[in-house]
């Protein structure tokens, strides 16, 4: 069997709402409560198999799931037991045999769950599909985390199905989507608690060394929210596909885990009512990702088939939105500090206009619309059941997950299509000479000339990261080393630019501000200097598809 489902967040304030829109037909209730199995250094986990048993009302069930076939697939086995104790022996023979059987430390309870679950079928001009609600706790040691969601799990017709009625309640609650699994958040937090118990037994013997327990207290709980940045995508095994839908469909998945991940915790998905653990960094790396996705969209431009223009238009009215954040944030955490640095005399700025606050935004019925239809238009097409793995004698499944993945089956017959990799080099090199053609002549430029050339080298700098695994690496790292060097040149230059016209408003009423505006007109001066230097270094550094 084949199980594709979908998972939201439900808030604090639509828990009760969700909760009575279930029980409007027929359902059905049941407690859950799950142990899940690891080594202390976390085999498992390392060989992406996750090991529990759960109380199912009555019965306790013994589950193991693996990768399967390819990144969405899982194998799942599952087999009642008499009581809450394992038994690894009934996996002889299957894929995990080796790997359980090779296990050097004792299995133990890293982390569980306690949840109560609702159960609903609805149907859908698509299919039928299951909701679950569950909300309870998840637990580590001393530490939990709320569990507030529902999934939605395709059970007959197409995967449309899913989306049509999870995008229906997600309207109608202002639900909010969070790819991660009970199993990741579980094992996150069970590593917090170890490392907050070692950090507990640390000797205090005087108020230096309680001060570093503080501090290292403080360190590991910020990591544990730590702003969710841009990874490698490795794109070798796709290309040789020459599909280029497929390769987009890969990256577009890269981008969106990244905006997704932090528009969840912007959103307090885990700490609503508790704490704000949101900061600056996840704005930016949120900014970071909707900018790399829309350079994807750019770069297989002509290649591969792109979503509307009407969807790709609509992420920038938000990305617009956390501009002004950014720019505030780039004034008083780094601009003033470094005006002050160079003898600024006290200065009053104006109060901005109190602008909605993020959290708002990130909630917001349409924001979250957008990202569950970029997530409906990559899956849907590309979702294609994989067939059952049999491991006799147990009942094992595959499961194929939509988090912000997308499924690659394998086609019956595909007709032979050019290779990919010489295109995706093509666009590299052409988006290499627009950036060197405009870098080498940077003092006659305009501002806003500069300004689009700035736009320009990021896009250049997301692309490598996209064909990274398909490039030189003798020459990758020199070359991207120098890229973001005129980048980070382009960014200083554009935030003085932003900044500039605020500091001339200020200088009739405070002429202390004729300070700032000679600072910031001699800084920009110095960049534009580096920024001709540096595309002169550019121009010159060998390219990573020679």
């Amino acid at each position: 069997m084949s199980e594709q489902e979908l998972k939201l967040n439900v808030p604090v304030d639509a828990q009760l709402l969700v909760e009575k829109a279930v029980k409007r037909a027929k359902f059905s209730e049941i407690q859950l409560r799950a142990l899940y199995f690891d080594t202390p250094s976390r085999a498992l986990v390392l060989a992406r198999i996750a090991l529990r048993l759960r109380l199912e009302g009555n019965q306790w069930v013994q589950t193991l799931k693996m990768p399967g076939e390819h990144s969405l697939s899982r194998i799942e086995i599952n087999q009642d037991r008499p009581e809450a104790t394992l038994d690894l022996g009934i996996y002889a023979g299957t894929p995990v045999g080796d790997v359980l059987s090779g296990l050097t430390e004792p299995l133990q309870v890293c982390y569980e769950t306690d949840v109560q679950r609702l159960l609903r079928d609805i149907r859908a001009p698509s299919g039928v599909v299951e909701l679950a609600f569950d909300r309870g706790w998840l637990r580590a040691g001393n530490l939990q985390l709320p569990i507030s969601e529902v999934e939605f799990e395709l059970k007959r017709g197409k995967l449309e199905a899913v989306f049509e009625i999870g995008r229906t309640w997600q309207q109608r609650f202002g639900l909010i989507l969070d790819v991660r699994s009970k199993a990741e958040r579980g094992d996150r937090l069970a590593q917090l608690a170890q490392a907050l118990d070692i950090v507990e037994a640390m000797e205090i013997s005087d108020e230096a060394c309680a001060q570093r327990q503080a501090q290292a207290r403080k360190q590991h709980v910020a990591d544990f929210w730590k702003p969710r940045g841009a990874e490698v995508i490795s794109l070798v095994n796709v290309v040789k596909q020459r599909d280029p839908t497929r390769v987009l469909a890969a990256v577009t998945s890269e981008c969106l885990e990244q905006i997704v991940r932090n528009s969840a915790i912007l959103c307090e998905v885990d700490t609503e009512g508790l704490c704000q653990v949101a900061n600056p960094e996840h704005i930016h790396q949120l900014r970071v990702g909707i900018r790399r996705l829309r350079s994807a969209w750019s770069f297989f431009a002509g290649l591969a088939e792109l979503p509307s223009l009407a969807h790709r238009e609509q992420i920038k009215h938000y990305f617009a939105q956390l501009g002004g954040t950014r720019d505030e944030d780039v004034l008083l955490g780094s601009l003033l500090p470094a005006l002050s640095s160079a003898g600024l005399p006290p200065l009053a700025l104006p109060v901005s206009p109190h602008p909605p606050s993020d959290t708002q935004l990130f909630r917001s019925t349409g924001y979250q619309r957008w990202l569950l239809d970029t997530l409906a238009l990559c899956t849907i097409e590309d979702a294609t059941p994989v067939a059952p793995l049999a491991i006799p004698p147990l009942t094992a499944s595959t499961t194929e997950g939509h988090g912000t993945d997308f499924v690659f089956p394998r086609a019956p017959h595909i007709p032979r299509k050019p290779p990919l990799k010489p295109r995706l080099i093509k666009k590299l090199k052409k988006w290499h000479h627009q950036v060197v053609h405009s870098g080498l002549v940077f003092r006659a430029l305009e501002i806003e000339q500069q300004h689009d050339l700035r736009k320009k080298c990021k896009r250049l700098r997301y692309a490598l990261q996209f064909c990274e695994h398909l490039l030189t690496e003798t020459n990758l790292p020199r070359y991207r080393k120098q890229l973001a060097a005129v980048q980070d040149i382009l960014g200083e230059m554009n935030d003085l630019y932003v900044a500039q016209p605020l500091f001339e408003s200020l200088k009739t009423e405070q002429p202390q501000a004729w300070f700032a505006c000679g600072w910031i007109q001699a800084r920009l001066e110095t960049l534009t200097d580096e920024a001709a230097q540096g595309f002169s270094r550019l121009s010159n550094t060998d390219v990573p598809w020679d």
